[in-house]
């Protein structure tokens, strides 16, 4: 009897993650190509876990990894086109029941340059107009207030 295995994923500008939420799981199998990924184990009661995902773009298998904890096993698949975003995970636009966005870790990187460009152009401008303070202050009413002041 073989089950999926619910997976979380989320999209960097180098990689996509993906955690497959099994605990206690033994003989554990990732295996990455170019436009696909299979990933099999057994849980802690003996089940097989099997998911098939066709990728929705190319990754680069000798530059992916996997890890292996108690609760889950992370892959990093590294994409073959950095600084493209993943709409989805897979190629098919219907998302399967088991596959979820990882929304704890779901960042919206593809307009963050253009994010950081403008919020250094707004400090390099705060800074300049710092500078163009003008003259200091006079300071000569200061003189009066020699009141209560003994020598």
């Amino acid at each position: 009897m073989r089950q999926h295995a619910k997976t979380l994923w989320f999209d960097r500008t180098k990689y996509v993650h993906l955690e497959f939420c099994v605990e206690e799981s033994k003989d554990v199998k990732v295996d990455i190509e170019d436009d696909r990924m299979v990933f099999s184990c057994k849980n802690e009661d003996g089940i097989e876990m099997y998911n098939e995902i066709i990728l929705y773009d190319l990754v680069q298998p000798k530059d992916s990894r996997e890890r292996r904890s108690d609760r889950s096993i992370t892959c990093f698949l590294r994409k073959r086109k950095e600084k493209v975003p993943w709409p989805r995970l897979t190629k098919d636009t219907i998302k399967p029941a088991w596959l979820s966005v990882d929304f704890d870790n779901w960042r919206d990187w593809a307009g963050e340059e253009e994010g950081e460009m403008a919020q250094a152009e707004q400090y390099l401008d705060l800074i300049n107009k710092a500078g163009e303070r003008g003259p200091p202050p006079t300071m000569d009413d200061l003189d009066d207030l020699d009141v209560g002041i003994k020598t």
